[in-house]
């Protein structure tokens, strides 16, 4: 593909701005995501010369002698699929020791460290997530972003524009995902579904080796389900494993392999000494709303016929909204949540602020919402009076407004408007 294909036919992603801002001061950057993420469209852009080690013949010399086949390399030099000569990372690690200069080196690669590799380049690489397409970079959203937003003046989302969206636009666009070549390119159904099952077929074949010796294929698929069945929602690592059928050890090796190939994450609890009996336990999501309804089997119109479905996709997609612009940031943020022990309260996605400020959010597939939609925002409200900065409401309905002093309901779709 020439450069000028490339410039005229590439969607602005909102890792750009990380990218540019981190090879103008740094001398390497690693992007890690799911493969089709558009990681290597997104850093070939800015490459001078670009190695695929995913093609035997071009990896053949970096794992021969990767120093001196970086060394030809023209800066800046983009390293498709790293993890294919691992070695490679240690060779950047000395090259840029001796040569500490900005903008030497892009790496991507569809596995997380820490399962499949070490990292010995702390300090020299620095680390960039990217994930699927949001609605943001779909849509060309111009402007600050809703967490930039948040991270200034959060309650001026009272003032997002009235939105047309309805449930079923969100399940729709929900059902397409952020794989950058379904969203783009594949808009019917059954195309997706056979593009979407291969790629389930990929991490039960292939991804399931990173487990260790000897997977169980049969009861991988069945652990993958646990975790899309538990999207959006809070379980012990014992209701996976008994679902699976498979003992301890071997449930935590398959999420840590989930978590490796970017499949899905745990969002820790909050925790703070000011608040009783908070639970402990981590929320799982599926990364992409495509992949979840595709290994549970249903079809966006049974979705939206089904509350706990609907609930769990509606949560699932707003983290897939939110996730990029968090990650993006110069200091991330992490989502987290918070649910008491008892059960009683319990916030979807909570967000903490530099100096300790905390925005807390909940995901509503009303169209109309009320103030008991924000009980628990307004719970937290009062026992963090000095620090809850704002409590948010997104839902399925058409306007944005105040319920509370600090607590606002706006659409789902300001996300991204």
């Amino acid at each position: 593909m020439s450069d000028q294909h490339l410039q005229d036919t590439y969607l602005p992603r909102l890792v750009d701005r990380a990218l540019e801002r981190i090879l103008q001061t740094l001398p390497a950057v690693s992007l890690m995501g799911p493969r089709g993420a558009g990681k290597t469209t997104s850093a070939e852009r800015l490459a001078s010369s670009v190695a695929r080690l995913d093609r035997r013949g071009e990896a053949a010399a970096f794992r021969i002698d990767p120093d001196a086949a970086l060394a030809r390399m023209a800066k800046p030099a983009l390293i498709d699929e790293w993890q294919e000569a691992p070695d490679i990372l240690g060779a950047v690690k000395r090259l840029v020791d001796t040569n500490p200069a900005s903008g030497q080196f892009l790496l991507t690669g569809s596995v997380r460290i820490g399962v499949a590799h070490t990292w010995p380049a702390t300090g020299r690489i620095v680390r960039q997530n990217v994930f699927g397409l949001t609605q943001a970079e779909i849509r060309r959203t111009e402007g600050p972003l809703f967490v930039e937003k948040l991270l200034s003046k959060p309650m001026s989302l009272v003032e997002s524009p009235n939105s047309d969206w309805t449930v079923f636009d969100y399940v729709d666009a929900a059902s397409a995902g952020g794989f950058p070549d379904l969203v783009l390119r594949r808009p019917d159904a059954d195309t997706r579904g056979y593009w979407l099952e291969s790629y389930v077929q990929e991490l039960l074949t292939n991804d399931v080796k990173l487990a260790g010796s000897d997977p169980d294929p049969r009861k991988f698929a069945s652990f993958v389900e646990a975790i899309a069945v538990n999207s959006s929602r809070i379980v012990d690592q014992a209701t996976l494993r008994d679902a699976a059928g498979v003992a301890k050890n071997t449930a935590a090796a398959y999420e840590d392999v989930l978590e490796s190939v970017f499949f899905s994450e745990r969002v820790p609890a909050w925790r703070s000494d000011r608040l009783d009996r908070l639970a402990a336990m981590p929320k799982r999501y599926v990364l992409d709303t495509a992949l979840f309804l595709h290994v549970l089997g249903i079809r966006a119109d049974e979705a939206v016929q089904d509350p706990h479905v609907l609930g769990a996709l509606l949560d699932t997609f707003v983290a897939a909204q939110l996730r990029p612009q968090l990650s993006f940031l110069p200091r991330p943020l992490r989502m987290m949540h918070l649910r008491d022990k008892g059960g009683r309260h319990a916030v979807d996605i909570l967000l903490e602020l530099p100096g300790r400020r905390i925005v807390g959010i909940e995901v509503k597939a009303t169209a109309a919402p009320n103030a008991d939609d924000a009980r628990h925002l307004t719970w937290l409200s009062r026992k963090l009076p000095d620090t809850f900065v704002a409590g948010i409401v997104l839902h399925a309905g058409p306007q944005s407004f105040a319920l509370a002093e600090n607590i606002l309901a706006t659409p789902i779709s300001s996300l991204w408007t």
